[in-house]
């Protein structure tokens, strides 16, 4: 695919997620809708997000119940759609939520590749793994970014690389089939591995395959994970969009509700 299919790819599946047109998300004004639980979402929860926001850029799609739609129309009204990602803007936005039992939870910022395979070679000693090869390194702390905790049939771990030391496992990058087609890839190196481009390596040759394959890799990190943004940078990633969702907030017993 093209740069440009790639993107119309991705606002269509988000399209699917948030209610809305794949071209609601290349407009100026921003846009509010209501939370759906399509069958051909990215499965990350059982249950509708009772917010959620995307921008690609320029403006801002909002899905959300609608009981807070009054306060979100006069919230958005008069900003850049990018802006609302700001924290004086979250500051704003997780007071509201807090008053419907709900709290922002994690921002996430997405990476696409690029169309070119870049057909990488390497030194190092390199083992695949498949899907069903995969079973004997779920819950292991160390690998808790390239796989799911466990095997999770509605977005499978369908393809790993791993980096050797001898027999010892110096860092390992997978992706997860979050659709069919879009496939999310996680990386971890052992800490005495790390800064000698393992990382960059495996990302790299996990992404040139999964294009082989006809998946679209994606990669996404925090805002403050720098070095995690060093390793999509340097592999032919490019930032694409951000989104985030809110989480039912849980009161400790000694904190008092707002």
């Amino acid at each position: 695919m093209s740069k440009e299919e790639i993107y119309e790819a991705v606002r269509e599946q988000l399209a699917i997620e948030f209610n809305c047109r794949p071209e609601d998300f290349c407009g100026e004004e921003n846009v509010i809708t209501t939370p759906v639980l399509h069958e051909k979402r990215r499965k990350f929860s059982d249950k509708k997000f009772f917010l959620q926001m995307a921008t690609f850029g320029n403006n801002t799609v909002i899905s959300a119940d609608e009981k807070i739609h009054p306060w979100l129309r006069e919230w958005v009204r008069g900003k850049r759609g990018f802006w609302l990602f700001e924290q004086h803007n979250f500051y704003e936005l997780e007071k509201e939520l807090r008053k419907h039992g709900h709290q922002m939870s994690l921002t996430h910022h997405m990476f696409l590749p690029g169309p070119e395979i870049s057909d990488m070679k390497t030194d190092l000693k390199i083992r695949w793994l498949e899907q069903g090869d995969m079973e004997p390194y779920y819950g292991k702390e160390e690998f808790s970014n390239a796989l799911c905790d466990c095997f999770l049939p509605e977005r499978p771990d369908v393809l790993a690389v791993i980096a050797l030391d001898g027999e010892k496992i110096m860092g390992m990058a997978g992706c997860s089939a979050d659709t069919p087609t879009m496939w999310q890839i996680g990386i971890d190196v052992l800490p005495e591995y790390r800064c000698r481009g393992i990382g960059r390596t495996l990302v790299t040759l996990l992404k040139d395959e999964a294009l082989r394959r006809g998946a679209m890799p994606y990669y996404g990190t925090s805002l403050s994970n720098l070095g995690s943004w060093k390793i999509a940078l340097s592999t032919g990633f490019e930032p694409a969009w951000v989104e985030c969702e809110s989480r039912e907030r849980k009161i400790r017993c000694c904190e008092e509700a707002d």
